[in-house]
């Protein structure tokens, strides 16, 4: 069982792309809207990356897997929040450089929240 667990740990964290947790702001830390953990796979609908790409992984990769301001101002997941707000860059200043300090992320760009409500109904998440 043991076993089991570790290698479990380890093809989750394999499944992350660091270099794109590294592309936005957050990316690391990204907001879970079922609760636990950080998001990892922030384009991905699942929460460990791999898998089709949410609302956010399509736009994301629209703008070469870029941090731009048109990506920051855009709403992928049609919450109502941009993806700016949601990331913890309402202002659009954030740059891979960046190293000060961050808010936090408020919630997901690629997951429209709150899950299970009519405004969401169109995606398909199940937590």
């Amino acid at each position: 069982m043991f076993l089991l667990l570790c290698l479990a740990t380890l093809v989750t964290v394999g499944l992350t792309h660091p270099t794109y947790q590294n592309a936005i702001p957050n990316g690391h830390h990204t907001h879970n809207p079922c609760g636990g953990q950080a998001w990892h796979g922030v384009g991905h609908l699942l929460s460990a990356g791999s898998g089709p790409l949410n609302p956010f992984g399509v736009d994301f990769a629209a703008a070469g897997h870029t941090w731009t301001a048109a990506l920051c101002r855009l709403d992928s997941d049609r919450d109502g929040r941009t993806n700016g707000a949601e990331l913890g860059d309402p202002q659009c200043t954030w740059t891979p450089a960046h190293h000060g300090h961050m808010p936090a992320s408020t919630g997901h760009p690629g997951i429209c929240e709150p899950i299970g409500s009519t405004a969401c109904a169109w995606q398909n998440v199940v937590c």
